[in-house]
């Protein structure tokens, strides 16, 4: 069987249509009307609840990545030298990179094990805290669609408008995933969308920011583009960024626009079979968008995840075959073959790493083609950061001991989710 991706994108005939239409009108180059076009599309998206009716009026700036919109979005917080930035300590690195930049400091806050994202009540002790420590508040609050679980973003909100801290939603993960019928990114100053190669959507590389009105929008656009004054000739008065995206990435994002709620739909469904699939496999759980709150009021509808990747939990005591002989090798190369450039690695041990049945289960995937992962491993434990302010409650870095993210992709079949599954099951013992 061919290599089963976690999630990759490919073009169909018709939105490469979008792209030959543009080389034809040769804007082959920075700007253009694609990029327009592809802006007012994504405007129209994440303006329009699950009823058709619009909800916030945003502006879009399509940027050459989404760590690029996450870094303007910190720009217009008017983060700088000496200021902290609370961020989601589970999340991948483009979300806490983007505020060393600036010259900031990242101060990471843990999860709440409902969706695994940013706990409300963790990040008001943390504000309380650093006020206390520092003397000022953190300049601006970035939670994740963890994989693309919505956020509890009405209790991150309410602490945001407490403190008065502007919040930047990173939903780099979440296009499509929205809360009590609204897009995510459309809550806070700022959101962050992503159109990576593996994203829901895909311009090649790419992303988004959206912004709450069109000024917000012309100064940012300003800073994306080398901040150049109205001068016959170049004047720079502040520094800007190369961050613009190109006419072409655009019209490959306005061919995928075209096909972005069929994606949505068939994330949904992968998760759904997996469920089905794995319901009575004892030691692995799916994780799922919670229906009921600890409290015990009733959440269906309220966090409606796009599944962007599905990820299930191994009990501690389930066996995997091989288990034995995880981390008895040193991985060569970035896993998923994909990745770029890595380091070599002079151990096969980390001081925090997946249990052993995650790794076994793996490499047992692996060998039969399919492409898995360890959920990402929280920024509050990575070296470069172990220096960092991190306000833990033990909740991410638990899942990460125990979690593992399954293939999802638009080209993944139910004749892959039963290979997958299959696999699964036997490398049971």
């Amino acid at each position: 069987m061919e290599r089963i991706h976690l999630c990759l994108n490919h073009m169909s005939g018709k939105e490469l249509d979008y792209v030959k239409k543009a080389f034809e009108g040769n804007w082959v180059v920075p700007l253009g009307p694609d990029v327009d076009a592809f802006e007012k599309s994504l405007e129209n998206f994440v303006d329009t609840n699950t009823e058709g009716t619009s909800v916030s009026n945003s502006k879009v700036v399509a940027l050459s990545s989404g760590t690029a919109a996450l870094h303007l979005a910190l720009v217009g917080c008017n983060v700088g030298l000496g200021d902290e930035v609370l961020v989601q300590s589970f999340t991948f690195c483009a979300s806490s990179n983007p505020v060393t930049y600036l010259g900031a400091t990242p101060v990471f806050i843990d999860s709440e094990r409902e969706t695994w994202n940013m706990d409300p009540e963790l990040l008001a002790i943390a504000i309380e805290d650093r006020v206390v420590k520092t003397g000022k508040k953190p300049k601006a609050i970035i939670p994740v669609a963890l994989y693309g679980m919505p956020y509890q973003i009405e209790k991150i909100k309410e602490v945001a408008e407490r403190y008065e801290i502007p919040l930047i939603e990173d939903a780099a993960e979440g296009f499509g995933s929205r809360y009590k019928g609204r897009v995510l990114g459309t809550f806070g100053k700022f959101g962050v969308l992503s159109f990576n190669g593996n994203k829901m959507i895909t311009t090649s590389g790419g992303g988004a920011l959206i912004c709450r009105d069109e000024k917000a929008k012309n100064e940012l656009m300003f800073y994306a583009t080398q901040a150049r004054e109205s001068y016959p000739y170049y004047q720079h008065e502040k520094i800007g960024y190369n961050y613009r995206m190109s006419n072409i990435c655009a019209a490959i994002g306005r061919g995928q626009m075209t096909i972005l709620e069929e994606h949505i739909a068939h994330h949904k469904y992968v998760q759904k079979r997996y469920c089905e699939l794995l319901q009575d496999v004892q030691g692995i759980k799916m994780h799922q968008a919670p229906v009921l709150s600890s409290e015990g009021d009733d959440l269906k509808g309220t966090f409606d995840s796009n599944y962007w990747l599905c990820t299930a939990l191994l009990d501690p005591s389930l066996k995997i075959r091989g288990q034995e002989n995880a981390y008895k090798s040193i991985v060569k190369g970035a896993v998923g073959g994909a990745s770029g450039v890595t380091h070599v690695a002079t151990s096969s041990h980390t001081e925090h790493e997946p249990n052993a049945n995650v790794e076994a289960l793996r490499i047992a995937l692996d060998q039969a083609n399919i492409e898995a992962r360890p959920l990402w491993k929280p920024m509050h434990l990575q070296p470069v950061y172990k220096k960092n302010p991190a306000y833990v409650n033990g909740v991410s870095e638990s899942l990460f001991k125990v979690g593992i993210c399954l293939p999802s992709g638009p080209w993944v079949t139910d004749t892959h989710i039963d290979y997958i599954v299959s696999i699964i099951k036997n490398s049971i013992l």
